[in-house]
Parts: C-alpha cells; structure tokens; sequence
C-alpha cells in the first residue's frame, strides 16, 4: 500500500494557456511512469494541451474562486483524485487574490494526511 503522500504544485496568475503550458513543462521533467493528477480551473480558450493518459488524470472545473464559493467543488474534485493515489497533483488556480486561505484549506488535517504543498509559482 503506497502511503506517501502526493506533492502538490500550486500554478497561479496569468492566462489558463499560460497554467496549462507550465504544467506541461514541469510533467515533463517528471518520469512518464510515475501516477499524476491535473485539477484546471477554468475552460481552455483553444485547444487542449493537457491530455489524460493511462497514468495522468486531467480536471476542468468551471471558473470561479475556490475560497468563495465553500471550495465546494475543489474539495469534491480533490478527494476524487486523491483516491487514485497520485504522486504529483499540479492545481492551477486562475488568481493568488486569495491563495493564503487556498493553502490554508489544503493543509487542514483531512487533506494534510495526504498533500504536502510542494511548489507555489506565479505566471
């Protein structure tokens, strides 16, 4: 039973292509065979660039600040993918306006069992 815990890189700011493109980049960087996990908020403006594989599992939730709307929809997705027991879970997040109370809600002790905040970084 794998008990670690899955790494989880923040990606915030700039345009949803501008997210997108770097978690491409830094799942490239990653070994193909590892599991991983892609949340997106907001909707692609083009073409996909992120596309779900056998061992990457790609989320689109509709636009909207997590923080304000309960984190509802963020807290469901989260667990959902939780149970597949990701290595890496990349959470690209269209603003940092309330990105304080977003890493507060991921280190509450249901999700800290699970998610260490491995990287924050801004478009």
């Amino acid at each position: 039973m794998n008990t670690a815990k899955a790494q989880l890189h923040l990606v915030h700011g700039g345009s949803y292509t501008q997210r997108e493109t770097a978690i491409a980049a830094s799942l490239s960087r990653l070994p193909v065979t590892l599991s991983n996990a892609v949340i997106l908020e907001g909707l692609p403006a083009g073409q996909d660039i992120l596309l779900a594989t056998n061992n990457l599992h790609v989320t689109r939730i509709a636009p909207g600040c997590f923080c304000c709307i309960g984190n509802l929809s963020l807290r469901v997705t989260l667990n959902r993918v939780l149970r597949q027991k990701p290595a890496h879970i990349f959470l690209g997040v269209a603003s940092n306006a309330h990105l304080d109370q977003l890493s507060l809600t991921l280190q509450e002790p249901g999700y800290a069992d699970w998610l260490e905040i491995a990287s924050q970084s801004g478009l």
